[in-house]
């Protein structure tokens, strides 16, 4: 593979450093592993540090509008502290696991528009030089895949999913941001819901689902968005009946009234398990950054006869995200925030 860094912050004749990932996505909480690949330059050079970090691209609403950027959310130090001689090409192996709340960008091998790399940043004689990005693919947990195959299956479509900087209150939220997905609600639910958004915040024992909804509005009654939090054991997987559960969740949400500008904040915890992160459970107001949905990536997730698949609407791929992911891994993906 070609190196794809000089180190810039010495100019030519620096060290050159390329990441290769293993191939094949990972989950959140799982191991990302691979190989950090050194070049010597044309002198003897003391490597400081290598470290990775995890990159999302993510938005932010502000009073005068969107913004977009960057925000490193993990990182981990492969090695460092030795001396790569004039030439010398080293390779070192790395493995790391992912934060649990790392967003997923796949779902059945299809691309849900979600921009994530790893980047390597080279410590040496001082200066600190960033690398590439190399994308990073990530496929959800059988726990977050039985509730999406759920939704699909009783009749929930794909519109899109984003990433958007801030906290939804009361939560075990542990990174900077979260990940919305927006569907388009069954036939059933048509009636009263606008839209509906998922958003797992994952740990090693428990998920916490939080769905928001946009209610229609009524004859006498303005439109609003309520929220709901539940929280599900990575345990109880094969042991629910999830359309069912699921559509439980979604009669709870159509039941709530409006609580204030976001809405009201659902009962969590129908299993009568602990938060999975020792939290209360608070308001459920999302805070820093507001509240927007992404553009769409043009896809549908429908169900199946295997389940939940993903599909093309209108048999076109918004071509502005295409085109915004790769902009992203090709750069130096923004300004960070």
């Amino acid at each position: 593979m070609v190196f794809k860094r000089l180190l810039g912050s010495l100019g030519v004749g620096g060290p050159s450093v390329d990441t290769v990932l293993d191939p094949g996505p990972v989950t959140p909480g799982g191991t990302v592993s691979g190989q950090v690949r050194l070049r010597g330059g044309n002198a003897d050079f003391t490597i400081e540090h290598i470290t990775l970090e995890l990159v999302a691209h993510v938005e932010a609403e502000h009073h005068d509008g969107e913004s977009r950027g960057t925000v490193v959310f993990h990182q981990h130090v492969v090695g460092g502290h030795f001396r790569l001689a004039e030439g010398e090409e080293r390779t070192v192996p790395f493995a790391f696991a992912l934060p649990w709340e790392t967003p997923v960008t796949e779902l059945y091998g299809q691309s849900l528009g979600i921009a994530l790399g790893v980047r390597t940043e080279l410590g040496v004689a001082g200066a600190k030089d960033k690398g590439d990005l190399d994308p990073l693919a990530v496929r959800p947990l059988p726990v977050q895949e039985v509730v999406l195959e759920a939704l699909g299956q009783l009749g929930f479509g794909f519109k899109s999913a984003d990433l958007e900087l801030g906290h939804i209150g009361g939560t075990g939220q542990q990174l900077p941001f979260y990940q919305e997905i927006e569907l388009v609600p069954s036939p059933r639910y048509a009636h009263a819901f606008n839209e509906v958004e998922v958003t797992f915040l994952t740990g090693s024992v428990a998920m916490e689902v939080v769905l928001e909804a946009d209610k229609r509005g009524g004859l006498f009654s303005e439109g609003h968005d309520t929220l709901s939090r539940f929280v599900v054991t990575h345990q109880q997987v094969g042991h629910t009946d999830w359309n069912a559960e699921v559509d439980g969740w979604l009669q709870q949400l159509l039941a709530h009234h409006p609580g204030g500008a976001h809405g009201s904040y659902g009962h969590a915890d129908p299993y009568g398990h602990a938060d999975p992160y020792g939290h209360g459970h608070g308001d459920g107001h999302k805070h820093g950054g507001g509240h927007h949905s992404g553009p769409g990536v043009g896809t549908a997730v429908a169900a199946g006869a295997a389940g939940l698949a993903v599909g093309v609407v209108g048999g076109m791929v918004a071509a502005e995200v295409v085109d915004e992911i790769g902009d992203f891994f090709e750069g130096d993906g923004g300004d960070e925030d």
